[in-house]
């Protein structure tokens, strides 16, 4: 046992989903762990870390940090306001990107935030890590905050333009106070590109917390949503974002023979789509919209024989229901959108491949998981995926921050 992390994530106010999970199972495993949400906490999360006795700030820790929150306020602010008025079409396209490079900033603002908060409330931490970083400007949220960090970053959705790139040279030497740690190898490719100077590794982001799926929860599931035992059922979860194949599974789900039980949890959703879903004379729809605690997200999954997932062509980010079906012992259904991910599940029994795109392909995993749902995955399917245990991602943390500092401090 190592000492406590300082564990910043700037979306915990946001209900549900796996970046929440990771912050709260991470802090479980270092007791005494900072949490620092800039945003604020969603309310199940803030009950989860006091009952682990980690200490919460929601609010800057000293003047520097106060003024370069409002700062980011500020931006966020006039980047929203740039988005309503740039929205149409006619605009030039360097018009229509000004405001997200305007995000980019606001986002490096509130990281520099919380850091200087970081170095103020905890000067021993084991390891400072933004759990859901920024794309960019790296070195300025280091040299702003004061204080070298680990960061998380998810996926690159808005490049750096002219300006943005400047901030970022200027700031070039605080790239060597900070390690990026990518999810997966594509993510890893992708950044790098565009920042081949910045120190990287690739590690997957959820964690393994030992909480698989129990019979009573399976059991529990299938009454709360009012399916019998004996017939199949399938869970679609998550909101419906642009990476998410949802064209496919419509497709799909008109060419069923069988009858099925969908339960789509998340949000956001599209009503038309489900309303086309609940006139299919096939399907019996269950739908729980809106951002969903972790209690009623293990119902959706342990009331289904099989989780679903469908991602568009090249879609290289970490895939978190992935991670949770096989951290929770759901089968999967799910496309060869990610060629790594597909070569890990290759051969196992309890996940079914269809190519991406192809509602045929899909349909026939559907009839097979109708006729004969798979056995749930075994303990090893975390590791299978590569899914760490929350302790081994604790300590990989440590001693990743352990040698950054130890560098720094020889320069």
């Amino acid at each position: 046992m190592t000492g406590p992390l300082v564990l910043i994530e700037p979306y915990a106010n946001r209900l549900g989903g796996h970046h929440q999970r990771t912050l709260v199972a991470l802090a479980q495993a270092r007791p005494g762990s900072l949490v620092i949400a800039p945003r604020g906490l969603a309310r199940d999360a803030v009950a989860a870390l006091r009952e682990a006795g980690a200490p919460l700030a929601t609010a800057p820790a000293g003047r520097r940090a106060a003024v370069l929150l409002a700062a980011a306020r500020l931006a966020a602010w006039l980047s929203a306001a740039g988005q309503r008025v740039f929205r149409s079409r006619r605009w030039p396209r360097r018009l229509r990107r000004l405001p997200h490079q305007i995000t980019l900033i606001a986002r490096c603002l509130t990281e520099a935030s919380a850091l200087r908060s970081a170095r103020r409330l905890e000067s021993g931490a084991g390891a400072v890590v933004i759990l859901t970083a920024s794309e960019a400007l790296h070195g300025a949220a280091a040299l702003l905050g004061g204080q070298p960090h680990l960061r998380f970053v998810h996926e690159a959705v808005t490049t750096e333009d002219a300006v943005v790139r400047l901030l970022g040279r200027l700031a070039r030497r605080g790239e060597q106070r900070v390690i990026a740690v990518y999810p997966t190898q594509a993510v890893a490719d992708q950044v790098v590109a565009a920042f081949p100077n910045l120190p990287a590794v690739v590690r997957a982001f959820s964690v393994d917390d030992g909480r698989r799926l129990t019979d009573a929860e399976r059991d529990g599931g299938r009454t709360a949503f009012g399916i019998p035992g004996a017939e199949a059922a399938v869970c679609l979860v998550g909101g419906w974002w642009p990476y998410k194949d949802i064209d496919v599974i419509d497709a799909a789900l008109t060419r069923l023979e069988e009858p099925l039980h969908l339960v789509v949890a998340g949000d956001p959703l599209d009503e038309a789509v489900l309303e086309r879903w609940r006139a299919l004379p096939g399907i019996r729809l269950h739908t729980v919209p809106g951002p969903v605690a972790e209690s009623v997200l293990r119902l959706a999954y342990g009331a289904a024989d099989a989780a679903l997932v469908a991602r568009r062509p090249a879609v290289g980010k970490e895939s978190g229901l992935v991670m949770d079906a096989a951290r929770l012992g759901v089968p999967l259904i799910v496309s060869d959108h990610d060629p790594v991910l597909t070569g890990r599940l290759h051969g196992q029994p309890w996940a079914l491949t269809f190519t991406t795109g192809d509602p045929d392909g899909l349909a026939a995993a559907l009839h097979a998981v109708i006729r004969q749902p798979p056995n749930p995955p075994g303990p090893e399917a975390p590791g299978l995926v590569g899914m760490w245990a929350v302790e081994e991602q604790a300590d990989f943390l440590t001693r990743t921050f352990t040698a950054l500092t130890a560098k720094e401090s020889r320069c």
